[in-house]
Order: structure tokens, then C-alpha cells, then sequence
């Protein structure tokens, strides 16, 4: 190509971006309220009216989580595992509730419902799907793990932060499910995703009524090096936790150094007593799993 017609990367992306028929119907149909958004899991939407309901109790609230046997199970094995355990073990969902605390309840029973929204009815996008559940869960069990670790965070939280981090990937997906001929050059999809995951994220969890903090989590858990001077917050803890997922799958060489981050300089300095490195997630290594296994 003749120099003087070269264009700059700026241009080539958009002209890329222009010839990227994924990316322009999610646009569009983004910025008319019209994409297709996943709905909040319906035993989530329940438990949080019971908890609201000033005639709330343990045992009202223990029915309505009830009404599914195998969050009712994870539940329970939650409120037994390391993050919680207490003298006893606890076996039946009002104990569980007990242990676990209202506030924190709703936030690890969304989390478990929140599988349901990653399926897709092609093997080719429900494979994806899986992709993005697994990394999700994994993030959201290194997060939960780290903020057990790390004093002025909730775990219960952070593994639901660390769960809806990719969540605005998810109706890019659901587009593409619908018309599989979008996806024939796999850039297109790499490209919609790195362009919308975060706007449509946002509209995701504002539409779920999510609390503001989950919104900056997604906003900001790739932001490497965002440096507000603020304490730390969660999206300090899920891009650690991303970090941390990432190794042995993608070349050191292309991701930033964890000692480099200021999210990293700030749970650190305002945190921990402890060096914030890695080792300390390779000794939890063993919680970690057992944390994701609960989710998958």
C-alpha cells in the first residue's frame, strides 16, 4: 500500500469496526434499549423481597430459598467451608442463613443462580458461554478468597463482584446465538467484546438493580492502571484476582506486572500485613477450588 494512503491504527480500527456487522447490530440495538439483556435469576428476585419484607425471619426466608434443592445444598456447604466455618457444621438453610447473615445470603445466592444466564442453545456459542462461566467462577473464587484475606472486605461480595465482572459479554453471545453467519471472522466477536462488554455490562446490573460498587467493578476491573488515590475497592480485588487466573494461559510478557499495579500498591499499603503476592493465593490454592467447584 502506497504510504501516503496507509491508514493510522485509529482509522484501521474503525474501518474494521465498520465492517463488523456483530459489533454495529449490538451497537445499535445497545443504544436503543433494545439488545436482548438476560433477566435476573428468579430465585435471586425472591430472596431479595423476602430479606426486604419487614416480617422477615429466618425460617420464611429458608422456604422461599428452599423452592431449589441445589442452591438450598451449596448453600449449606458455603456456610461450612473455610470462609465461614464456624464450631459446628451447619446443616439445614435457616442455620445457613444464620451463619451466613441476610445481607450476605442474597449476594452468594445470586451468585449461584447466576449459571443460568451463561447458555445459549448452539454447541458453538454454548461453548463459549461455558468458556466465560468458568473464567468467571474462577475469578470469583480467587476474589472471595482474597478479600477473606484482606480486612474491610466482604467475600460474599467480591465472589459476586468477581462473577459479573464479563457479565456484559454475555448478550453479545446471545446476539450471535441467534445468527451464527455473524461470527465468521472470529476477530469480529474479539472486537464487539473489547468495544461493549462494559457499556452493556453496566446497563446489565443497573436493569438488576445492582448496587453502584458492582458497576465499577466492571468498569475499571481491567483499568490496570487506574490510580484515583482512592482507598482500595473491589475492582481492586477483581483485577488481582484476574491476574492471578491468568497464569500458565496467557504469555507473562503481555500482561502487566502485578507489583507495577497501584491497585496492587494500595491493598498492600492499606491492607494487608503481609506482602499482597502471589503465594498467598498459591497457599489458598485448595480453597480456591472448592469455592469454584460450588459455582460450577
Amino acid at each position: 500500500m502506497d504510504q501516503k494512503n496507509a491508514l493510522s491504527p485509529e482509522q484501521e480500527s474503525l474501518s474494521n469496526l465498520a465492517k463488523n456487522r456483530l459489533y454495529q447490530d449490538c451497537y445499535n440495538f445497545m443504544c436503543s434499549d433494545s439488545l436482548d439483556l438476560p433477566t435476573i435469576p428468579d430465585v435471586s428476585f425472591k430472596i431479595k423481597k423476602a430479606i426486604n419484607d419487614s416480617s422477615a425471619n429466618n425460617k420464611k426466608i429458608a422456604r422461599v430459598v428452599q423452592i431449589d434443592p441445589s442452591i438450598t445444598a451449596r448453600l449449606i456447604q458455603i456456610s461450612n467451608s473455610p470462609l465461614y466455618r464456624g464450631r459446628r457444621k451447619i446443616e439445614s438453610c435457616p442455620e445457613a442463613l444464620t451463619r451466613l447473615g441476610l445481607q450476605s445470603s442474597q449476594q452468594i445466592i445470586t451468585a449461584l443462580a447466576l449459571k443460568a444466564v451463561f447458555n445459549a442453545n448452539s454447541p458453538v456459542i454454548r461453548k463459549k458461554m461455558h468458556e466465560l462461566w468458568q473464567h468467571s467462577s474462577y475469578v470469583a473464587a480467587i476474589s472471595a478468597v482474597l478479600a477473606h484475606k484482606t480486612p474491610g472486605f466482604d467475600p460474599d461480595k467480591a465472589m459476586l463482584a468477581g462473577l459479573i465482572h464479563d457479565i456484559g459479554i454475555v448478550p453479545i453471545l446471545t446476539y450471535a446465538d441467534k445468527q451464527l453467519d455473524i461470527l465468521s471472522n472470529p476477530r469480529d466477536l474479539i472486537e464487539t467484546v473489547r468495544k461493549l462488554r462494559v457499556e452493556i455490562g453496566v446497563q446489565i446490573l443497573r436493569k438488576w438493580d445492582f448496587h453502584e460498587d458492582f458497576a465499577g467493578v466492571i468498569i475499571n476491573s481491567e483499568n490496570w492502571y487506574r490510580n484515583d488515590n482512592e482507598k482500595a475497592d473491589y475492582a481492586d480485588i477483581v483485577m488481582i484476582s484476574q491476574l492471578h487466573s491468568y497464569i500458565g494461559k496467557i504469555d507473562p510478557k503481555k500482561m502487566p506486572q502485578l507489583d507495577e499495579l497501584p491497585a496492587y500498591k494500595k491493598l498492600v499499603s492499606g491492607n494487608l500485613n503481609v506482602d499482597l503476592s502471589i503465594n498467598i493465593l498459591d497457599q489458598a490454592k485448595d480453597e480456591i477450588n472448592d469455592i469454584q467447584k460450588l459455582l460450577l
